[in-house]
């Protein structure tokens, strides 16, 4: 199988909304129909490495062939927090993020692979410097976006925001995940309805619900309604 797409950039509504894990899932699914398909974290911010691990195992870690976890992840700051912020903080590799280093190494991933799964960190308006966001580098590899989005209270104003934005930004937004953060809570009105919700104020997008703890590819169909491509 052929994937439509050569790569895409999975941004979120916030932080911890389960970006990761989308991306590794999606990698994962693309390998397992026998995609050359890799993850790619350009820059990791946090005390450890967990999030562009996780890339780089499902992007198959330790095999003879697979890219290094330099590669997955060219820059990590240490400072669990904004890029800028981390700067202001004075972590000094923060103010110095090399933008050809990171269009360079996607670059590289790109002619080995047919798909770069490319995760960014936080939000789309989390900013690299006073004049740059996350959004501003997704523009410059030029990839689609999918929004991973947490099932929570204010999660509908957090998504349509972040899909105008990205709209805005003149990308295509392939569609919206949303992702249960918790275990199930029937009482919750709120996670109950916001992915009806959403697909109503979002018709023309495919919203796909992803289940506590789901691990592994996505289920059949999943990407071929978000454009990725048919598994």
């Amino acid at each position: 199988m052929t994937p439509r797409l050569q790569s895409l950039f999975v941004t979120g509504t916030d932080t911890g909304v389960g970006k990761t894990r989308v991306a590794a899932r999606l990698v994962e699914s693309l390998r397992a129909a026998g995609v050359r398909a890799v993850g790619f974290k350009p820059i990791l911010a946090g005390e450890d490495r967990t999030d562009a691990e996780v890339l780089w195992r499902a992007s198959g870690g330790d095999e003879p062939e697979a890219p290094g976890i330099d590669e997955v992840n060219p820059v990590w700051l240490k400072t669990p927090a904004a890029p800028l912020s981390a700067s202001l903080a004075g972590e000094t590799a923060a103010g110095k993020i090399d933008r050809c280093l990171l269009l360079d190494t996607f670059e590289a991933l790109a002619t080995r692979h047919e798909c770069v799964v490319i995760e960014g960190a936080g939000g789309w308006e989390v900013p690299l410097t006073e004049t740059e966001t996350f959004g501003a580098l997704a523009k410059a590899f030029a990839a689609p976006v999918l929004v991973v989005a947490a099932n929570r209270l204010g999660v509908l104003n957090h998504t349509l925001l972040t899909v105008e934005a990205v709209r805005r930004s003149g990308l295509d937004c392939l569609g919206v995940i949303l992702n249960e953060i918790a275990p199930p809570d029937p009482d919750d009105v709120a996670r109950a309805t916001n992915l009806e919700v959403l697909r109503r104020c979002l018709p023309d997008l495919p919203v796909e619900p992803m289940a506590w703890q789901a691990t592994g590819p996505f289920e059949s169909g999943v990407l071929a309604r978000l454009g990725i491509g048919e598994i």
